[in-house]
């Protein structure tokens, strides 16, 4: 500890840490009862954290994006429903203009 604070390092457990959730892109790290130890060196904070039990869970979600007017309008003139409809079936069908076709049809597909 002696040679840490000539080095001018400032060492510090952080008490009662009951969960570390690190959030990346597509996934989240959950550290369960962990030991952090914050560190400070030359004003520059750093988490140390070791021990505890790890999870991780997905977090990864679809993107959606709105369908091209041109395919709500050919789904709308295939099934003589309304472009709201059409709209409606092609983004339950995540865009695939057969399935939107065929579920509005009434039709459902085996493939």
């Amino acid at each position: 500890m002696r040679m840490m604070q000539k080095m001018g390092m400032k060492v510090d457990e952080v008490p009662a840490v009951s969960k570390v959730i690190i959030k990346t892109a597509g996934k989240d790290i959950v550290i369960e009862e962990p030991n952090v130890t914050l560190v400070t060196v030359q004003g520059q904070a750093m988490y140390q954290i070791a021990g505890g039990r790890v999870s991780e869970s997905s977090t990864e979600t679809p993107i959606q994006t709105a369908p091209l007017e041109s395919d709500v309008q050919l789904v709308a003139q295939q099934t003589g429903r309304s472009l709201e409809e059409a709209r409606k079936a092609l983004a339950e069908a995540s865009g695939d203009l057969a399935k939107a076709i065929l579920t509005l049809k009434g039709q459902t597909s085996t493939g």
